[in-house]
């Protein structure tokens, strides 16, 4: 109950890593899978600071068939002893925050990830439990917290000596915290190949319990192998990537470039001491404008600019690009903007990335000239391409009041009746007949209807041209009133949600498929702040009688249909085949009432690996989408889509 009185009795003092517990969020981000495995992240990275230093070799990652994570290390083994705080130094790592030996120049570790010092108190905050040894100085010592960090043993166990030399932190996540507490293999492994990449001669083992894999990591070469990697499958312009390193300022700089002859836009992954910088910083503006300087400088020298020419565009000199960018930076310069780690705020690094990319880039290019000019005649043509683009754009402005898209669009959308943009809902549907119930079903004071008539373009294999060739496509874009590419703006969006609503069939996953591509590709800012959708319908109706009448339950799944029906004697089921067959009461009770429907919101959580899967599922090159599907598609016997009806 609410009151009015607001004193000293009204402030709250959380104690230890209650804070932690009270507001993970700040901490970690978010308590969904993307928080749960930042848990991993900053044990990890705990690990990774010891090979930085260079007293590791191996780090091994286990998932435990509970879901438990244990990370074992041969570093030096975390401090033990008496802090003077008078606790055990071990201990305090664990349940204090803000305590670790990353904080000065002249302390434990030159370069670190971890900077804030919070990694391990914060998994041990929310975690159910995390046992922890060290082996250190021939000796096993072990303590294990739980429910929240406290501790089991006031000093540490001995547990007997050793020869070893490391750590093993084991943990498992406090499932009352976490939205899902299931750890994706394919996200860790990710992460730790990173980590191998990004070190060189670093051997990072993983395995998984829960199934039985296990691979090993280590790689020599570094980076380069990394663009080597994701420049797979495709046809490089490079005959092997450009690779250079060199310490500047005491921040070092490695960074491996290649150029893709059939790819568009850019693909950098940025690192700062091993942690992904997915929101860039400093380092990468530094690179990029480096980057766009040497490119211009050689245009004009070659003559592939002329004087009077405008120069090269940041977009138009990365058009094809794969790079890799890692740094090294002391921890007494080094600025993270946010715990997470995501962005880099270190003034320096700009100047620092900038003037070595620009000496190693010149070098290179000036030894090497026909390399240069294939990527000025590429970048050269990515320009062209732009300012076709643009004409194309504004072509389609033109058309805007008038003729052809009006006129298809009058036959195709069935509007809202607000203006309202906050509030209003586009669907985009698949076929004429499920349009027609969406549109007698619909609420017309905030619903409008598109239905889908022709093929939908794969925008990942198209040019600007074709796409807005394309009528469906073209229609999308003026429906939606924000244009597309570069110009897209979300502020000009007339609907708060775009929902695609298609059958639950292969064509209706195929559709989803290339219209989230679109999207992805062509209105980014609409997917990355979570306006697009997915409408979940149902898969079965199942009717059973009762004393008063008939019974009916949409069910949209078939774990749900195997649940309801196994108690069940007499029914009639029905598969539904698609949306059509629904009439406009059902379809507007199961997928479309905001108070009763199903949506499924299309989010981006690490936009590289997002732009690495839609390049592989829907771009050109067969074999890295043939290897994704045989290690993430399990195939069944039974057919998904198979129509039964079970009677008395």
């Amino acid at each position: 109950m609410a009151t009015d009185k607001y004193d000293a009795s009204s402030i709250q003092i959380l104690e230890g890593l209650e804070a932690v517990r009270k507001r993970p969020g700040m901490y970690i981000g978010s308590t969904d899978s993307r928080g749960l495995h930042h848990l991993v992240w900053e044990v990890l990275d705990n690990a990774v600071d010891e090979a930085l230093s260079g007293y590791c070799k191996n780090i091994t990652i286990t998932i435990k068939e509970d879901n438990s994570i244990l990370i074992t290390d041969d570093g030096r083994g975390f401090p033990v002893g008496k802090h003077k705080s008078g606790d055990d130094a071990l201990n305090v790592i664990f349940t204090v925050l803000h305590a670790g030996g990353k904080f000065s120049e002249n302390g434990a570790y030159k370069t670190s990830g971890g900077l804030h010092g919070v990694g391990a108190s914060v998994v041990n905050a929310l975690s159910e439990w995390v046992d922890v040894k060290a082996y250190k100085n021939g000796k096993i010592y072990h303590q294990k917290f739980s429910n929240g960090g406290k501790k089991y043993n006031k000093e540490l166990e001995i547990l007997g000596d050793t020869k070893k030399h490391g750590s093993e932190v084991w943990f498992k996540p406090d499932h009352t915290i976490f939205s899902t507490t299931l750890f994706n293999y394919q996200t860790i492994r990710e992460r730790v190949q990173e980590c191998a990449f990004l070190i060189k001669g670093l051997t990072l083992t993983l395995t998984d319990e829960r199934n039985k894999q296990k691979e090993t990591f280590s790689y020599d070469n570094g980076i380069l192998e990394y663009v080597e990697l994701l420049s797979e499958g495709k046809t490089n312009i490079i005959e092997k990537p450009i690779y250079f390193e060199q310490e500047l300022s005491k921040i070092n700089v490695e960074f491996s470039i290649q150029y893709l002859k059939d790819s568009y836009g850019d693909n950098i992954h940025s690192f700062v001491n091993n942690v992904r910088t997915k929101d860039a910083g400093t380092h990468e503006v530094g690179f990029k404008t480096a980057l766009t300087k040497t490119f211009n400088d050689f245009a004009y020298k070659l003559g592939i600019l002329k004087e009077k020419d405008a120069p090269f565009e940041g977009a138009d000199v990365r058009d094809g690009l794969v790079a890799v960018l890692s740094l090294k930076v002391p921890e007494s310069i080094l600025e993270f903007e946010g715990q997470t780690k995501e962005k880099l705020g270190t003034p320096l690094a700009k100047s620092v990335v900038e003037d070595v990319v620009s000496d190693k880039l010149l070098y290179f290019f000036t030894e090497n000239q026909p390399i240069i000019q294939s990527l000025l005649q590429r970048a050269y043509q990515a320009r062209m391409a732009r300012e076709a683009a643009r004409k194309a754009r504004d072509s389609v402005r033109l058309i805007k009041s008038k003729t052809k898209v009006e006129q298809n669009l009058s036959g195709k959308l069935s509007p809202a009746s607000s203006k309202n943009s906050k509030i209003n809902e586009l669907f985009i549907v698949e076929g004429d007949s499920a349009g027609g119930s969406a549109k007698q079903g619909r609420d017309r004071r905030f619903q409008a209807i598109l239905p889908l008539r022709g093929k939908v373009l794969n925008t990942e294999k198209a040019s600007i041209e074709d796409i807005l060739k394309n009528e469906e496509l073209n229609t999308m874009i003026y429906t939606i009133g924000a244009s597309f590419g570069k110009d897209f703006n979300i502020k000009k969006s007339n609907y708060d949600k775009v929902i695609i609503m298609t059958d639950a069939d292969v064509d209706g996953a195929h559709i989803q498929c290339l219209l989230l591509t679109f999207f992805f590709r062509y209105m980014t800012d609409l997917v990355t702040n979570g306006k697009v959708y997915i409408a979940k319908p149902p898969l079965y109706k199942i009717e059973t009688s009762t004393p008063k009448g008939k019974k009916v339950q949409y069910v949209y799944s078939d774990e749900e249909k195997e649940e309801i029906t196994k108690n069940l004697k007499k029914y009639n089921i029905q598969r539904y085949k698609g949306l059509g067959e629904m009439n406009a009461d059902q379809l507007w009770e199961t997928t479309m009432d905001p108070k009763t429907r199903t949506l499924i919101q299309i989010k981006v959580e690490d936009f590289a690996e997002a732009d690495s899967s839609v390049r592989i599922l829907m771009g050109d090159d067969v074999d890295p989408r043939k290897r994704w599907i045989d290690n993430n598609v399990s195939f069944n016997e039974i057919d998904d889509f198979e129509v039964r009806k079970e009677e008395e």
